[in-house]
């Protein structure tokens, strides 16, 4: 079909039309020969070009189809994106002075008795919350696919934790104060993390992993989810009032190691007693077992430092955001 165009008042909607009009316009010579006069050739030449515009019209055409696909595919692709990003939920958000959503069922009600009375003293002398989420598995909440710290770090915002910035209570200044402290533990997932306030900076990382590792993950490795959350919560108040961490549990074998090294010492020292022994050979073993003191004290002890205000009555939750660092652990 050929669309419509018209041209020297002679209108041609399709190529019936169009031979029927150059027909009108024609006459049979003798010898039975169309002939055709020159108004006749100016109309073909004029229809013949609308034609090839039409066509080449056609091609863009094509093309402007083509590009609308792939628009309309990728679109659809991205609309299939953000609808699991717009689908994706969370918890719902505690009180302002409650400190823990046990959605997981993991903490004993002594120890989030302890956790919350923890955390109640922190904000009001510092104006840090600590915040403790344990849910049974990100999927839950449409979120497959997420790694723990992408959903600890939406979370966070989305609840607002800590305060973007508050005012001195003698200076009347305003202060940026974002440092709350998020502890998410995913049962099902397998997997915790600590997320920081964006004026935490990464100087707390360090601290932060530790904390995860000998504090969180090794109990949870025992099976002891509560008694993990715990040792974290007290290792991360200690770490916003600048505190020294808590001493790490230790196991049994840390206490042998260190009865074996004391008996080895000892038996060295009385064996080169009774062989006689010349000066160098006590200096050599003395300095051999004072390089493995120092390296067991090394291996043992583990003692870290840690983030600050005063008098605060406030909640929890004042519009503060994440982007402080932290740290993931998984059992």
């Amino acid at each position: 079909m050929v669309a419509s165009y018209w041209s020297g008042g002679v209108a041609a909607s399709n190529e019936k039309s169009l031979t029927q009009t150059v027909l009108s316009h024609s006459h049979v010579d003798v010898r039975g020969n169309c002939c055709y006069d020159t108004h006749i050739k100016n109309y073909l030449y004029k229809n013949l070009g609308k034609r090839i515009e039409v066509i080449i019209r056609s091609k863009r055409m094509r093309y402007i189809l083509l590009l609308t696909a792939v628009v309309l595919i990728v679109g659809q692709q991205a609309g299939v994106v953000f609808g699991r990003t717009q689908s994706v939920t969370f918890p719902p958000r505690p009180g302002e002075r409650d400190f823990v959503l046990d959605l997981g069922d993991l903490l004993t009600y002594k120890h989030q008795e302890e956790i919350v009375q923890i955390c109640d003293t922190l904000l009001t002398d510092k104006a840090i919350p600590i915040i403790v989420v344990t849910i049974e598995s990100m999927s839950e909440y449409g979120a497959d696919g997420w790694s723990i710290g992408r959903y600890a770090r939406n979370l966070f915002d989305e609840w607002g934790i800590g305060w973007d910035e508050l005012q001195g209570q003698q200076s009347g200044k305003i202060y940026s104060w974002n440092y709350g402290i998020l502890l998410l533990v995913s049962t099902g997932d397998r997997k915790a993390r600590i997320e920081l306030g964006a004026d935490w900076g990464h100087e707390k990382d360090d601290a932060c992993q530790r904390i995860m590792n000998d504090f969180i993950v090794a109990k949870f490795k025992q099976r002891d989810f509560s008694g993990g959350i715990l040792l974290g919560v007290k290792a991360l108040e200690a770490m916003a009032r600048e505190k020294q961490l808590p001493m790490i549990p230790r196991p049994w074998w840390h206490y042998a190691l260190v009865v074996g090294f004391i008996v080895l010492m000892i038996g060295t020292a009385h064996s080169l007693y009774k062989s006689g022994a010349s000066g160098w050979a006590w200096v050599f073993w003395g300095a051999v077992f004072a390089l493995l003191g120092w390296l067991l004290i090394s291996f043992l002890t583990s003692s870290r430092r840690g983030g600050g205000s005063a008098g605060f009555s406030g909640g929890s939750f004042g519009g503060g955001f994440s982007g402080g660092g932290g740290a993931t652990g998984s059992w």
